[in-house]
């Protein structure tokens, strides 16, 4: 599976991004899919997940209220709608497959994609 995540870019605090993760290769319906961030300086960190049909969903505190993850999976595609960003949000967003529905980089997750910078300024 090939993952291209896009649509990060610069936005001021309090602004919205939405971002997406395109899959090629094979279907994700297959897998639960998972964001992740790594800010900088900072280790990989969970943001949120989705279930294979899309009937749940879970999100780190950090972001819970605020992002909200979906998918299309006829589409092929995983998305991640930011909005009351901070500044704090700044990061390299990444998407991932899993076979598991975790919040743990090492648990399930086998296919990574390359990230998208999101920077949020004050």
């Amino acid at each position: 599976v090939q993952l291209q995540a896009s649509g990060g870019g610069l936005v001021q605090a309090g602004g919205s991004l939405r971002l997406s993760c395109a899959a090629s290769g094979r279907a994700i319906s297959s897998y639960v899919m998972g964001w992740f961030r790594q800010g900088p300086g900072k280790e990989r960190e969970f943001v949120a997940a989705i279930t294979r049909g899309g009937g749940s969903t879970t999100y780190a505190d950090s972001v819970k209220g605020r992002f909200t993850i979906s998918r299309d999976n006829a589409k092929n595609t995983v998305y991640l709608q930011m909005n009351s960003l901070r500044p704090e949000d700044t990061a390299v967003y990444s998407c991932a497959t899993s076979t598991r529905f975790s919040t743990v980089p090492g648990d399930g997750y086998n296919y990574w994609g390359q990230g998208t910078q999101v920077t949020v300024s004050s």
